[in-house]
This record gives structure tokens, C-alpha cells and sequence, in this order.
């Protein structure tokens, strides 16, 4: 009862956790997300003192093809999770997405605003969501945006990328949204974890982004300027990129509730890319 048990294990925010703590993390060769019934089995099996879900099927576009395989993962698995945590009455740490809102205006989603998630992968991760509120244990559900770290696949990376070979890009300007470093994330995670052991009561749904937030656009230049690249960026319009799952145009986070419960407050952005930099190798 005394390890942290992690679902995920080379996904960003799962990474980070296994560098931050002492946690036991789970990857798909030990317990398959898309057999819930493992995953309840593994919680029982290691019995720890809290759990986290940093697991997810993460593939936005896919998942319009195969909704269901998203919904089995990031739906019916981490409700079985909850289910088991509710019943040895333990903590779950569950990390969900600003997907689960309309993605429409200009306000700061608050965590007890109305969702109306826009495509698979957001009504995927509303029903991970309704499933662990469901189970009636201790819960912290955490959503948050535009992970970016080191490691994995995310536009910090894509961006570092595409600038070896080109001269300028276009990115999208008029999706806003608070980047956040997969690291933070694994920090307030733990935190969250350890403050739900003692005080059962903080459960609830909660939101965590960094800050300031930016466009895409704005990001792509902060990247450059960080690493120092030359590369031109063009603002452009989402309706000039179409993909074939819509993309919200507002992802800004209230994050206010997480800083008053948790004491988490938001972190800035900018200091975890300089800190991704120096870790891939980019020091100005």
C-alpha cells in the first residue's frame, strides 16, 4: 500500500511520473486497456495507495474511425479502474481534455461548465469521465491541454522537426489554449494523489493548463525564438487546415479551483520549454 501504481508507462505524462516518484507504472505488455477487466485486476493485484491513469488512446483523427476501440480505452477501461479504487478505497488521479467541451467562445472553461465534446476522442474521454464519477470513490479527474515534453509525439517536437527542412510554416493562429509541459502535469498528479490519501473530501474534477495562453501560432514562434531558428511562421485559419476531427478554437482552462483545493497553481509555459530545450539539446 505504499506505491503509486501508473497506468501508461512511455506515454509523456507517464514518463515523467516514473522520473519524479516512486511509482510502479504499467505499460501495454502488462495490462491491455482494452481488456477493463485487467485493469480492475492489476489495481487488486498491487493493491497500492493511490492510482493514476496517464493512459489513453491519444489519436485524435483515428479515433473518428474507431470510436469505439477510443471509448473501450479511455471510457470503459478507466471506469473499471475507478471501480476497484472505489472498492479497496484508494484514490484515482485521472487525467481527461478541454476535448470535452464545445470548444466555442472566448471564456476559460471552468470545470463545472456544460460539456458538448465536438468529436470521437472528446466523447471518448466524457464517458472515462461520467464512468469514474459513477464509481463513487476518491477521484481527482484532471483535464489539461497541449501536452508537450522531450519525448513522445507533440508540437513542441513536430515544430523542431519541420524547421530542419523549411524555411517557414503555417500554423494555425486562432486556436487558443494553454501549453502544458507533460512535467508539471506529473507533478500536480502526485501531488493531487498524496493530498486525495489524506483528505478524501477534495475529490472532484479539475482543471490544469499552463500559461499564458497562446495560439498555435504564437507557440511556434516561442519555440523558434527559444531554439533560435530563423523559421518564418504564417499565421493561418483553421478552416484552412481541416482535419477529420474538428479541433476546438477555444481550449482556455479555468484553473483557479486546482490552485485553491491543491495549491497547484498554473505553471508558465515558457520556463518548461526552455527546460525541453536544454533536454533535447537545444542551449542558445
Amino acid at each position: 500500500m505504499n506505491t503509486i501504481l501508473v497506468f501508461g508507462r512511455s506515454g509523456q505524462v507517464a514518463t515523467e511520473l516514473q522520473r519524479l516518484g516512486s511509482v510502479v507504472a504499467l505499460g501495454r505488455d502488462q495490462v491491455d486497456l482494452t481488456d477493463p477487466a485487467a485493469c480492475a485486476a492489476a489495481i487488486y493485484a498491487h493493491r497500492p495507495r493511490a492510482v493514476i491513469n496517464a493512459a489513453a488512446y491519444t489519436a485524435v483523427d483515428r479515433a473518428e474511425e474507431v470510436e469505439a476501440l477510443a471509448t473501450l480505452i479511455n471510457g470503459e477501461a478507466p471506469t473499471a479502474m475507478a471501480q476497484a479504487c472505489a472498492a479497496l478505497d484508494i484514490p484515482l488521479v485521472h487525467i481527461s481534455t478541454d476535448y470535452v467541451f464545445a470548444g466555442n467562445g472566448t471564456h476559460a472553461w471552468a470545470p463545472d461548465d456544460s460539456v458538448d465534446p465536438q468529436n470521437a476522442y472528446g466523447r471518448s474521454k466524457l464517458a472515462g469521465e461520467a464512468g469514474i464519477r459513477a464509481a463513487g470513490g476518491a477521484h481527482a479527474i484532471l483535464r489539461t491541454s497541449w501536452v508537450f515534453s522531450a519525448h513522445g509525439g507533440n508540437f513542441v517536437k513536430t515544430m523542431l522537426r519541420l524547421s530542419d527542412s523549411r524555411d517557414e510554416l503555417s500554423v494555425v493562429d486562432d486556436q487558443i489554449g494553454g501549453p502544458t509541459p507533460a512535467r508539471a502535469i506529473a507533478d500536480a498528479c502526485l501531488s493531487i494523489a498524496q493530498q486525495l490519501c489524506d483528505v478524501p473530501t477534495k475529490t472532484g474534477t479539475y482543471h490544469f493548463s499552463g500559461a499564458p495562453d497562446v495560439s498555435w501560432c504564437e507557440f511556434a514562434r516561442a519555440i523558434f525564438a527559444q531554439a533560435e531558428r530563423g523559421t518564418r511562421v504564417i499565421p493561418i485559419a483553421t478552416r484552412d487546415y481541416p482535419t477529420p476531427a474538428a479541433r476546438p478554437l477555444n481550449s482556455r482552462l479555468d484553473c483557479n479551483t486546482t490552485e485553491q483545493v491543491f495549491a497547484i497553481p498554473r505553471p508558465d509555459w515558457r520556463a518548461g520549454l526552455a527546460d525541453i530545450m536544454t533536454e533535447i539539446g537545444i542551449t542558445p
